[in-house]
């Protein structure tokens, strides 16, 4: 398949996604709660509509936050992964920390993928044969190879429940913002250096996230130190690390230190 048109779909669903997503005022955004408690709001609903009918051609499967899952996905070899309104609390607290999500998946492997972020005018874009360009420009993850002084985008919930703490004077920054997929999208950008979340995603989280940074030079891993697969029966996915090349290596050892005393209380 050709890549670069599946860059251009993913860009082209961006553009129509950024343009429903003007149409609401974030802070100003009524919203439901599904079931488990996470927010919906109807951009959450329509954006996901209007991608399901843009995305998919007639031998791609589809996996969306916002829609019944099919598991007729399964069998199909390329998948859109998507998560409409990625960071909907954001969204309806009005934080401009929330983003549309597209990633591509084929054979289990996320190969490309498109994140926007309209309220703060960022748009990642990627594919692991292409690069990574930031609102049209070439991107690539930080070059960094020490961990002392690295900043980590880091999950708000998480730090108000004291699951960073651990990282107190650890010589690690700790920034905490919203929405895995913007973050994600800023490492992969080189906008920051690393971010890692112990507690489990969805596919629809990370998938793109995961083919971004990627495709920027960096690595994504799980908790064992593997390569996130996609488009599996169990969409869970049990926490994941971002980071450089350079310091890969110290992240899982910190990562890993994170999930063992949060898994013993």
């Amino acid at each position: 398949m050709d890549l670069m048109n599946d860059l251009e779909r993913i860009n082209r669903a961006l553009d129509e996604a950024t343009k429903v997503l003007g149409m609401f005022t974030p802070g100003r955004i009524a919203a439901v709660q599904k079931r488990g408690g996470d927010p919906v709001t109807e951009a959450d609903q329509t954006i996901d509509a209007m991608l399901r009918e843009m995305l998919p051609r007639h031998d791609e499967g589809w996996l969306s936050e916002e829609t019944v899952d099919d598991t007729r996905r399964l069998s199909a070899s390329r998948v859109w992964v998507v998560d409409p309104v990625d960071g909907t609390r954001e969204f309806v607290d009005g934080i401009p920390e929330f983003c549309v999500s597209i990633g591509l998946v084929e054979d289990g492997i996320a190969i490309a993928g498109g994140i926007a972020n309209p309220a703060m005018g960022t748009r990642v874009v990627g594919s692991l044969d292409s690069g990574v360009w930031l609102n049209g420009v070439a991107a690539s993850v930080r070059s960094i190879d020490a961990i002392a002084g690295v900043e980590v985008l880091c999950s708000r919930s998480e730090v108000r429940r004291g699951e960073w703490d651990i990282f107190a004077g650890q010589g690690i920054e700790c920034r905490p913002m919203g929405s895995v997929a913007y973050k994600m999208s800023l490492v992969a950008a080189g906008l920051a250096d690393a971010t890692w979340t112990p507690v489990p995603k969805r596919e629809w989280d990370v998938a793109a996230g995961t083919a971004l940074v990627m495709a920027g030079g960096g690595l994504v891993f799980l908790p064992d130190g593997s390569t996130p697969a996609f488009n599996r029966p169990d969409t869970r996915i049990p926490g994941l690390a971002a980071a450089p090349v350079g310091i890969a290596d110290e992240v899982n050892e910190m990562f890993a230190r994170q999930m063992a005393l949060i898994a013993t209380g």
